[in-house]
């Protein structure tokens, strides 16, 4: 049974408060979703300010075009900072996801860290290699250009 890891990081030239509002948004995870993987949010209340507890189902497509609840609940959130989603139903046997911000010269660092391990075993672990994790990639590099195009492209020279 394979534990994998996906670290991302991207710079937002944007004020901190600006972009905590924005990622701790239920109803804004579409707009940094791919639409192929028709992500729709079917749990209400998701206009709300998100609280620890806070549970969040959605319909996705992420293979095959087939479509699968995922359930997911906000186990902590330290604002401003960091907040936690674990999947509770879903296509993982595992899922954490920690979203991490920092206060950097000339805006934000976003960092995000996604521990999960497929479902099947070995046939998961197979799935991963040849699937997941490029999916799980391209999700991620999807979400850099829809955050780029709200908040800009970092500019700065590192």
């Amino acid at each position: 049974m394979g534990f994998y890891q996906v670290i991302r990081t991207q710079k937002i030239p944007a004020d901190l408060d600006m972009v905590w509002d924005f990622i701790s948004a239920p109803e804004n995870l579409k707009k940094i979703t791919p639409a192929s993987m028709g992500f729709e949010i079917t749990s209400g209340g998701n206009n709300q300010e998100m609280y620890e507890g806070m549970i969040i189902s959605y319909r996705v497509r992420p293979i095959l075009n087939i479509n699968t609840t995922w359930v997911t609940e906000i186990t902590h959130i330290k604002p401003q900072t960091y907040f936690i989603d674990e999947q509770r139903v879903g296509p993982y046997k595992m899922w954490h996801h920690e979203h991490q911000l920092e206060k950097i010269e000339g805006g934000v660092l976003m960092t995000d860290i996604v521990s999960y391990q497929p479902p099947f075993g070995w046939i998961g672990n197979l799935a991963n290699t040849l699937i997941i994790r490029k999916k799980l990639q391209a999700i991620f590099d999807y979400r850099t250009l829809a955050l780029e195009e709200i908040f800009g492209k970092w500019e700065k020279s590192d």
